[in-house]
């Protein structure tokens, strides 16, 4: 393995080939892809409900009374004869009352939806690989400046 770090050593010729002594080690980390989807979170439904309650009303009403006056006559005297077939009829009336009903419009209830935007903390431990470079012995070990520190 000690040509492996030969790659790591400082180098004025950026032009120069690797060659089968030469080591290459990939190091990768994960990034964490975030994508939204839509799925429906609930239902709201809107529906009437008939409610019945009583109603009491106080209506004033009026109506007919035939009022019987007896008066005394001083023996007035009459050409007309005694009969039992004399009637008078006196129509009586009042007043009656008539419940009908009607619908009337109240009120609406109106549903619409619109969106609200919130933020979501998500956390997530990603894994990476990094470099460990280990001597064993007299080793010199040079590093390009540009390069992460790989101790």
């Amino acid at each position: 393995m000690k040509n492996f770090w030969g790659m790591f050593q400082d180098n004025d010729n950026n032009n120069e080939k690797e060659t089968a002594e030469d080591g290459r080690l990939q190091l990768r980390q994960e990034e964490l892809d975030v994508n939204k989807s839509r799925v429906q979170a609930g239902e709201v439904t809107l529906s009437k409900e008939v409610v019945e309650e009583q109603k009491a009303v106080d209506v004033p009403v009026t109506h007919e009374e035939v009022i019987i006056e007896r008066r005394t006559i001083n023996n007035e005297s009459s050409d007309t004869p005694i009969s039992s077939g004399e009637t008078i009829r006196i129509p009586v009336s009042k007043e009656q009352v008539d419940v009908a009903k009607h619908t009337v419009v109240t009120g609406e209830v109106l549903a619409r939806k619109h969106e609200v935007e919130e933020t979501r903390h998500i956390e997530e431990t990603l894994k990476k690989e990094e470099a460990r470079i280990n001597t064993e012995g007299d080793t010199n070990v040079v590093t390009d400046e540009s390069t992460q520190d790989l101790s």
